[in-house]
């Protein structure tokens, strides 16, 4: 199991670098290390045995790298279909002026506390990556929820945390924006 770091830690809040590409033996092992991670985790009797909370997403500073990597992994329907990325250095390219969130609020595996307030996010994006599964570069266009979840972590490589976009003072700034 990799160590998960808390929202204290400086590498949490420092701008990764971008990983070379084609991907070192060290970094493709780190990212296939993040996709096993988040596997785990949301498998109920994995989870409890090594005590990991369940996630969708993973960045490389969460586990310590000051690197460009991260996972994302969810069942997208009733069928165990998973919607998942590997990605080294993703970029968002373009974003709607619509804006999303969801309800209940975003949480993290490096943050423990709960932080209550909307995180807007773009609606809808396009992403430029490499794909470190199927080795090549590749554009994502997603939006809703799959949308939010790359946002949260692409957040990650540039020193962001979710709780960084709550703005409590003004909960309602994009009015128009759907709620998941």
């Amino acid at each position: 199991m990799l160590k998960i770091y808390k929202d204290s830690d400086l590498v949490l809040r420092t701008r990764a670098a971008r990983v070379e590409i084609p991907l070192s033996e060290a970094d493709e092992a780190l990212a296939l290390a993040m996709f096993q991670h988040i596997k785990e985790s949301q498998d109920p009797e994995l989870a409890e045995k090594y005590g990991l909370r369940a996630g969708v997403g993973l960045a490389a500073p969460q586990v310590g790298v000051s690197k460009q990597i991260i996972v994302v992994h969810f069942m997208i329907d009733e069928d165990d279909n998973y919607l998942t990325y590997v990605l080294a250095n993703p970029q968002i390219i373009s974003s709607s002026v619509r804006r999303t969130y969801l309800e209940g609020g975003e949480g993290c595996l490096s943050v423990d506390e709960s932080y209550p307030g909307h995180v807007y996010r773009y609606h809808k994006i396009k992403v430029k990556a490499y794909d470190i599964l199927n080795k090549k570069d590749i554009e994502i266009n997603v939006f809703g929820y799959p949308a939010i979840v790359l946002q949260h972590e692409i957040d990650h490589l540039n020193g962001v945390l979710f709780y960084d976009r709550i703005d409590p003072a003004n909960k309602d700034k994009f009015p128009d924006a759907i709620s998941l």
